[in-house]
């Protein structure tokens, strides 16, 4: 069979070049973004009077024909057509005749391909927001419950000061909104249509570009031809974004791991998201957070992997170009698997509230507290600071904790000791003392829910927009 483009050649190509070269294997995931992309193009090629109308309407009817052996897996996709650019083209021939072959008239794959990335990559940043704020729901739902569980809070893994789970809970939504918001900004620079530019410096067509942004719903088009098919940073972004992402899933699930132990038993996964073990019956390992925090790592490569290959090409298209595609379509599976997870998983947690408690009871957790206490009645907070320590250590000599402590105990150490300070040292003082904006008083942290929540509608609304644009 004769390559679509082989006119120049008198060798047919090597076996092993066609499939080292070939992307069909996995391009073929942007399927739909070719038809889609390949309708506006024709639509114009006929607006613009470049192909006569009656060829436009059978290439269009063509195209649909082949949409639909595509959605029904009736497409036979084959290496030598290379990549999927080339398999419709080559199906629509089959199907209409050689009328097919002015569908590619005034672009080139480079555009193309591009096209197709943009169109795939904008449905993917709305679906990963609307997801982002699917688990930021239940977030919140757990913060909600949790407004009077007391929890220990870590600094170096070491029990620090009591808060609100709540407020643990809302940090992970402040990361996630972050998230949100990387991804909407993103969105103009995916939402810019490259097609039109050719393979690098334009067409002699009187092509509108303008007409197929139109029709696409595109916001803008590339203003350089050149940069519009070596463009790669939107996935770049892409890239990043989502390794990012996956950098505060994976903190999150490394506490669900933590907490889920008989050590720690803070909280118990649901069974749905747990497996068991083959030799111990007893079991209930936390298997997705563990993946979700493997797989992490493959994300991180992803982008480092793009960046490499791009590090060095000259202006336009090159070759290696092509590698910007597995690790694109590896991130954008990775992250619906770990998000579409993680939401349910969150929404169906236990949390242990007594054990919570207990372990608040048994630490130093408000020592600080008392240096507060001790610097509000004028003695120099360093000074303090020493006060406590010292205090501390005799606890731990003595088997005991600052609330088991005798006022003449605490008095040995400073005559500024009174009856108060064991109110100053109950976790409900010690936690609803922080009432400063965005601390981990009751007050703070519905506060903070209060927000998130009207940046959640806002979210929605977003979302429900761009889902309009793009019908």
């Amino acid at each position: 069979m004769s390559k679509l483009w082989g006119g120049r050649f008198t060798k047919k190509t090597d076996q092993l070049v066609e499939e080292y070269t070939a992307s069909i294997t996995f391009d073929k995931e942007l399927a739909e973004e070719d038809i889609q992309g390949s309708l506006a193009h024709v639509t114009m090629l006929g607006k613009c009077g470049i192909v006569p109308q009656e060829d436009v309407d059978k290439i269009k009817d063509g195209l649909l024909q082949v949409q639909g052996m595509i959605r029904r897996g009736e497409l036979e996709y084959t290496i030598a057509n290379e990549d999927i650019h080339m398999n419709i083209e080559k199906q629509l021939i089959d199907l209409i005749g050689p009328v097919g072959g002015k569908l590619h008239t005034g672009r080139s794959r480079n555009d193309q391909v591009a096209t197709d990335m943009h169109l795939y990559l904008r449905k993917r940043v709305v679906e990963f927001v609307g997801l982002l704020q699917k688990l930021q729901e239940a977030l919140i739902a757990q913060a909600k419950s949790n407004m009077d569980t007391i929890f220990p809070g870590y600094t170096h893994l070491q029990r620090a000061q009591p808060i609100l789970f709540a407020h643990h809970m809302m940090a992970y939504v402040a990361m996630f909104q972050r998230d949100i918001e990387r991804l909407q900004d993103s969105y103009k620079r995916v939402d810019t249509l490259p097609l039109g530019a050719g393979a690098l410096a334009g067409t002699t067509f009187p092509i509108d570009r303008h007409f197929v942004a139109e029709q696409l719903g595109f916001g803008r088009v590339y203003d350089n031809s050149l940069d519009a098919v070596s463009d790669r940073d939107f996935i770049l972004e892409f890239l990043s974004h989502g390794a990012i992402i996956m950098t505060h899933l994976s903190r999150l699930s490394e506490e669900l791991v933590l907490w889920s132990s008989t050590e720690f038993s803070f909280i118990e996964l649901d069974d749905a998201f747990c497996t068991g073990s083959s030799i111990m019956p007893q079991k209930k390992n936390p298997d997705v957070p563990e993946l979700v925090r493997g797989k992490t790592g493959r994300v991180y490569g992803n982008l480092v992997g793009l960046l490499t290959v791009l590090k060095s090409l000259p202006l336009a298209y090159n070759k290696d170009m092509q590698e910007d595609k597995e690790g694109m379509f590896d991130t954008v599976h990775t992250l619906q698997g770990a998000l579409q997870l993680f939401a349910p998983m969150i929404a169906t947690m236990k949390v242990n509230r007594d054990r919570m408690r207990q372990a608040v009871n048994q630490d130093f957790s408000n020592a600080t507290d008392i240096a507060d206490y001790l610097a509000n009645k004028g003695l120099p907070f360093r000074q303090a600071h020493e006060v406590i320590g010292k205090t501390v250590l005799y606890c731990i000599q003595n088997k005991k904790y600052l609330l088991d402590l005798k006022l003449e105990e605490f008095k040995q150490f400073s005559s500024l000791f009174e009856d108060d300070i064991y109110r100053v040292l109950q976790p409900e003082q010690v936690v609803n003392a922080r009432g400063v904006y965005g601390g981990t008083a009751a007050a703070q942290v519905s506060g903070a829910i209060e927000r998130a929540e009207a940046a959640l509608q806002l979210t929605g609304a977003w979302v429900q927009e761009y889902l309009e644009k793009s019908k």
